[in-house]
């Protein structure tokens, strides 16, 4: 069964629902590195200035993916929906960043 994804809010309740069971937090976990080539190019765009592109498209990757892991946690444990949907970024070493997605996953039911 697919997950809706309009079921995912980063606010404590879903208008039209109602939480008829609180299964914890559910998180999506990717780290990431930046290859040489991309280094490279984005260090030529910061030359040029304005938006680098090259990791703009690298950070919506990596959020997208993080998401999707998280969803794919919520659905595991039986949840079809998440509250209180966050994002978290943290460098663990120069180039390598950790992006997390992280949520309560709740049973919804109309209210």
């Amino acid at each position: 069964m697919a997950f809706d994804h309009s079921l995912v809010t980063t606010a404590l309740e879903l208008p039209g629902y109602k939480v008829s069971k609180n299964f914890g937090i559910v998180r999506g976990i990717v780290v990431r590195s930046r290859s040489i080539f991309g280094s490279v190019g984005a260090s030529l765009q910061q030359l040029v200035g304005g938006n680098i592109t090259l990791y703009t498209e690298l950070c919506e990757k990596v959020r997208m993916e993080s998401y999707e892991l998280m969803i794919q946690h919520a659905a595991q444990i039986g949840a079809n929906g998440i509250i209180s949907m966050r994002y978290d970024a943290t460098e663990i070493s120069p180039g390598v960043t950790e992006v997390l997605c992280y949520g309560t996953a709740v049973g919804l039911s109309a209210a």
